[in-house]
């Protein structure tokens, strides 16, 4: 049996498996909210629907492979990884994109998006701790 994939007792894992749970759900629904309010706040946040739909589709696959993720009997080190490294680089492209001038963002529109990455830079935390947790 792979170390990586060995099974870990459940008391190790239940940090990082709520946290995924929450992360998934939370995604999800942001995901949800994207899509339906597309429209109205484009104005306001200055993100275009060309942006904001993507946005919530990738936001609703993602919360439902985290809800996956957190499902499985067994959690994995290298999906918990994955996660981590997920949520890293979308930290970095939201702050990326609320500071280049590439999205014709209102005031609003970049403190939503930093505001963005601090609860994805939270999970990633908190994801990490579970990680590590599980790893013993």
């Amino acid at each position: 049996m792979n170390t990586a994939t060995a099974s870990v007792p459940a008391a190790h894992d239940d940090l990082l498996r709520r946290v995924l749970r929450l992360d998934g759900w939370g995604t999800g629904a942001f995901g949800i909210v994207m899509l339906a309010a597309a429209v109205p706040l484009r104005d306001p946040l200055g993100l275009p629907t060309s942006w904001s739909i993507p946005f919530g589709v990738a936001m609703l696959g993602g919360g439902l492979v985290l809800l996956l993720i957190a499902g499985y009997p067994v959690l994995s080190p290298r999906h918990a990884t994955a996660v981590v490294t997920v949520n890293g680089v979308s930290v970095l492209g939201m702050l990326a994109l609320a500071g280049s001038g590439v999205l014709p963002l209102t005031a609003a529109g970049v403190a939503f998006l930093l505001a963005g990455a601090v609860v994805v830079a939270v999970f990633a935390a908190a994801e990490y701790v579970g990680l590590r947790r599980l790893l013993g």
